[in-house]
């Protein structure tokens, strides 16, 4: 196998991100909310990318395999090398590639289902510059199940108190931000989301409990190893910051998954 030339670190580069997995071919970190992957002419200023920070981190070059947009935090995967990637982007390509989500929406989310919903393509300035705009939607399949329910005693818009619920999210077709548009479908918006989400919410959220970001992680990750074929599933928790709100919303808990109640 060829060998990837080692890149120096920055000297003042000290930023470095949550490792979750790593092998001599695949490298697997926590991005949180708020970093970008790569470069993008759409934030020209920004000067902090996943893909530098981990080549600064391993010293060595690294190949994202799926992008995580900006707000949504979770696991984020790279290729070791240039034939990995190669491998690796006809898996995820076939739609072989499991992932699983954790999100807070808006109100109280009752059962399991299962939402076929087409979306629309959404056309990117930079990317699609030539791409034949006549595209019919995509067909989009999202698995969702409520984990917990909360009612805070707020009155947020025309109701009393403020209800929402955590959710499991899984996607069976990677659709531009398909699953805040499939959430705001089911009238359930992620909190956070300031593109498809409830305005009054949001809000409500950043004044009250300082939450400045999208409720959304990528927690699970499931594929076959490019090289030894076995199915590698990587997990991880969501962050502290996710992870304190909802300590700090137990007395609020009126249903859980656990408790069943």
């Amino acid at each position: 196998m060829m060998d990837t030339p080692a890149c120096s670190p920055s000297p003042e580069s000290k930023e470095t991100l949550q490792i979750l997995y790593q092998d001599e071919w695949l490298v697997a970190v926590y991005k949180p909310a708020g970093l970008l992957v790569h470069r993008s002419p759409i934030d020209k200023h920004e000067t902090r990318f996943a893909v530098q920070i981990l080549r600064d981190q391993i010293g060595q070059h690294v190949f994202p395999l799926h992008r995580l947009d900006r707000p949504t935090a979770g696991i984020l995967l790279f290729a070791l090398q240039s034939e990995t990637a190669s491998t690796m982007n006809a898996q995820m390509m076939g739609f072989g590639v499991k992932k699983e989500y954790r999100a807070l929406v808006r109100g109280y989310v009752k059962a399991h289902g299962m939402l076929d919903y087409a979306l629309k393509y959404r056309w990117d300035k930079m990317a699609d510059a030539n791409r034949v705009k006549a595209v019919p939607p995509q067909p989009a399949h999202t698995d969702y199940w409520p984990l917990a329910h909360y009612e805070l005693p707020y009155a947020v818009g025309r109701y009393d108190t403020a209800r929402y619920s955590w959710l499991g999210l899984r996607p069976y077709s990677g659709r531009k931000h398909q699953l805040r548009r499939h959430l705001i479908h089911l009238r359930h918006p992620i909190v956070g989301d300031t593109t498809h989400g409830d305005g009054k919410h949001n809000q409500f959220l950043r004044d009250t409990f300082d939450c400045q970001r999208l409720m959304l992680v990528c927690t699970q990750m499931g594929f076959y190893h490019p090289v030894s074929r076995q199915w590698l599933s990587i997990e991880c928790q969501p962050d502290s910051e996710i992870d304190e709100l909802l300590v700090s919303w137990q007395p609020f808990l009126t249903w859980s998954l656990q408790k069943g109640k």
